[in-house]
């Protein structure tokens, strides 16, 4: 009995259950461990020696760079060395590639211009490349990656060239990218394109793009961006606009407002824009009505917001007035408004400021509040003419005090409602705040904390949100977490 114990122990042990997978399975396993662990699988027997020289997905995350930079580019163990000999070692196509550029010195950009012509040759469809480093110069191989679906640069040079386009680019998101000023307007075609992220990129206005199909937009800290030119897409479900400062050359300014604007933006959704943009937009006369009324609009966001600036407030009671369908509005308010108040407080207490009925807001956000009149006001007016309001959550600045935060509450809770599901919630200053929204089978997370008017867009997928949030919760870097899940839109 004690020797056939034992020999089932053995028989056990002996039993290799991760090598007798499918290839298409245990291939799957390496990609999702991290390069490094999936490159020390060799040692583990001669079956597995090579299986990592061909995986279709090679990950140079930020931890990976930092960790082998500290050997330097070229010495034992360092940066550019391990790629070397990972990229030489590989088999058969690479359809995934992220490389994060660490600080360290190097002489020039030889060797990334060669991985990127290795790639040219081997299919890649996601390039994510990040770089820490000055600024790099894109090599020209970046462009004969035809086969590309998903494209994130940062800090790069875009130089000038003739490039028709990504004919199967579905994303592309870009963070400081000086895009030179020899363009001359060159438009790139991008038909297949869905997602555009720009964020403090340069000399934007060279940026000349046909991306018919485009249905998410962001645009932070590019203020000679060519917006309409940007948002001429009928398909566009999603824009978000912060200029973060106000336009110092109006030249380059094109000549829109607001009526010509949203006219571009037939079926959106989701409208999240600051106030400097807005002020562009309401250069002219403010009517009370639009030509045509924004039906599809679901969410309204407004960013770095001072509900003291009377041009602001009348901006902003057109856009609810003219959005019979908004169901969402968030606002945002400055850390630091410089409008006197009164003017813009005596018109929201004016009882036909609004003169129409929010049948279909359910949910409001208001950010950064400091107990102005005028922002009291709009709390009132809002509860007054949202019969479906469900939430309404309120978070102070910090730089309000417990007796300030305190008279907030109590003002807002003495306010006639429409709504008798309303529920007023108010939050501490300083709580993290974290949306995940889906919108055309994409999912993408924001956050958003005291003293940060606008965020990207972090595009993933839902197990990857989940684990993003679990991280946060873990770090206690959040006391109040809110979660939305927007339904999809096909």
């Amino acid at each position: 009995m004690k020797e056939n114990y034992r020999a089932g122990i053995v028989t056990c042990a002996k039993e290799d259950r991760i090598s007798n997978l499918p290839e298409h399975l245990i291939e799957s396993i390496l990609e999702r461990v991290p390069l490094e662990e999936a490159v020390r699988t060799s040692i583990l027997s001669k079956n597995w020696r090579y299986r990592w020289t061909t995986m279709r997905a090679l990950v140079f995350h930020e931890y990976f760079s930092i960790k082998f930079a500290k050997n330097g580019a070229f010495g034992r163990n360092g940066f550019i060395r391990i790629i070397n000999q990972i990229l030489f070692l590989h088999k058969g196509p690479i359809l995934k590639f992220h490389l994060h550029i660490p600080d360290i010195s190097l002489d020039s950009y030889k060797e990334v211009d060669q991985w990127m012509l290795f790639l040219s040759r081997n299919g890649v469809t996601e390039l994510v490349l990040t770089n820490s480093n000055r600024r790099y110069e894109l090599s020209s191989h970046v462009f004969c990656c035809l086969e590309l679906r998903r494209l994130k640069l940062q800090n790069c040079f875009y130089k000038p060239l003739e490039f028709e386009g990504f004919l199967n680019l579905v994303e592309l998101i870009l963070r400081h990218i000086d895009f030179g000023a020899r363009l001359c307007g060159t438009k790139i075609n991008l038909p297949q394109l869905k997602h555009l992220s720009l964020f403090k990129c340069t000399n934007v206005y060279n940026f000349n793009i046909q991306a018919t199909k485009l249905q998410i937009l962001t645009v932070s800290a590019c203020p000679d961006a060519m917006l309409l030119r940007l948002l001429d897409s009928p398909w566009l479900l999603k824009a978000m606009i912060a200029l973060q400062k106000p336009i110092q050359d109006f030249l380059r300014l094109e000549k829109m407002n607001l009526s010509t604007m949203l006219s571009k933006l037939p079926i959106v959704e989701y409208f999240h824009i600051d106030k400097h943009f807005l002020k562009c937009l309401i250069a002219e006369k403010i009517p009370k009505l639009l030509p045509h009324a924004i039906t599809s609009l679901k969410h309204l966001g407004l960013m770095d917001f001072e509900l003291g600036d009377l041009d602001l407030v009348h901006s902003a009671l057109c856009l609810l007035r003219n959005s019979p369908n908004l169901e969402k509005l968030f606002v945002s308010h400055s850390l630091e408004p410089r409008i006197d108040v009164g003017p813009a407080s005596n018109h929201l207490e004016s009882p036909d400021c609004l003169y129409r009925t929010l049948d279909q807001l359910q949910i409001v956000e208001m950010r950064h509040l400091k107990g102005s009149k005028a922002e009291l006001f709009f709390i009132k007016l809002l509860l007054a003419h949202s019969p479906s309001l469900q939430n309404f959550t309120i978070t102070p600045s910090q730089k309000t005090d417990a007796q300030k935060r305190f008279d907030i509450a109590k003002d807002v809770m003495q306010f006639p409602r429409a709504s008798p599901k309303s529920k007023n919630v108010l939050l501490e200053p300083g709580d993290i705040i974290i949306s995940a929204v889906t919108i055309a089978n994409n999912h993408y997370v924001e956050e958003q904390r005291e003293g940060e008017a606008f965020t990207d867009d972090v595009s993933c997928n839902l197990a990857a949100c989940a684990l993003w949030l679990k991280c946060k919760l873990m770090a206690g870097s959040c006391k109040v977490t809110t979660l939305y899940l927007k339904e999809q839109v096909s």
